[in-house]
């Protein structure tokens, strides 16, 4: 493979919409924007970082002037993409059978990756780059966008089982169209933690960086496909005619959700606070 000089991202960015949950920028000349998820207080998906999420595919989809033709999503927790559900919230919302508030949160979950699934009305292609741990609603995040890039030493996983759930906002959808049903299926009762070498393997991750290469192996990804860009567009389409994943399909997945998290048990709940534990144990980004 042909290398590339990474430009240098603090001279290369234009100001763009700010939020507390997220760091935006805006590479103009790979017409790249940057979405770097914050995760505070917890590398999780909050209500608020939720909002942030969707406020800004809302602008990627209407500010159609702005020359954007990537978006990245990526963190700034070291070690940490996303832990996905915020488990405290969830738990309380359990206790307090408050179906409405647990649906409210679950569509909140769907609006802020769709636009990523929907190109954001425009053609955007959307890359997740993964190098850290991304569990649970972190994973389904990283395999709604078009391509995944994932260092070696990331870790990736479905973790929802051992609480007696699923993961219900997209990993099914996601992982029965790039790995077939059946292996998607194991993978989520499995409850396994794998590493992106595994899941590279298994034809889940798309690219597979060295440590630290990250952001190199998009560049060299956005490259490859600008010189051949006629041919990736193409491929795009004819994977949205034969394998759509559709809003509504990720809406009924989710309510099916919602259902099966208001029968969980006292021993359920317990595994979540101690998973809660952990989730609030991590650092935030700075």
């Amino acid at each position: 493979m042909d290398t590339m000089t990474i430009p240098n991202l603090a001279t290369q960015t234009v100001p763009c919409p700010t939020y507390s949950q997220l760091s935006i920028s805006h590479d103009a000349n790979y017409q790249i924007d940057w979405c770097y998820m914050k995760g505070n207080p917890r590398p999780c998906f909050t209500p608020t970082m939720l909002e942030d999420l969707q406020h800004y595919a809302n602008h990627l989809s209407i500010q159609a002037d702005r020359d954007v033709r990537y978006m990245v999503q990526a963190s700034k927790v070291p070690g940490i993409f996303n832990y996905g559900g915020d488990l405290n919230l969830f738990r309380s919302l359990i206790a307090e059978h408050d179906r409405s508030g647990l649906l409210s949160y679950a569509r909140s979950c769907i609006n802020a990756i769709y636009g990523g699934v929907a190109h954001f009305n425009r053609e955007i292609t959307s890359i997740a780059l993964v190098q850290g741990d991304a569990l649970g609603g972190g994973f389904e995040c990283a395999m709604a966008c078009d391509v995944l890039i994932a260092e070696k030493q990331a870790k990736m996983g479905l973790p929802e089982i051992l609480f007696n759930l699923f993961p219900g906002m997209g990993a099914y959808s996601f992982l029965s169209r790039k790995i077939g049903p059946a292996k998607a299926e194991r993978l989520i009762l499995s409850g396994s933690i794998l590493s992106a070498e595994e899941l590279f393997e298994m034809g889940v991750v798309d690219v597979l960086a060295e440590e630290g290469q990250g952001e190199r192996m998009v560049y060299e990804y956005i490259r490859k496909a600008n010189k051949f860009r006629n041919g990736f567009h193409a491929i795009r389409e004819v994977k949205k005619f034969c394998n759509p994943v559709s809003y509504e399909e990720l809406m009924h997945i989710t309510e099916i959700w919602v259902d099966a998290a208001l029968k969980l048990e006292d021993r359920d709940l317990r595994m979540m606070d101690r998973l809660v534990s952990r989730q609030s144990a991590k650092p935030a980004a700075a």
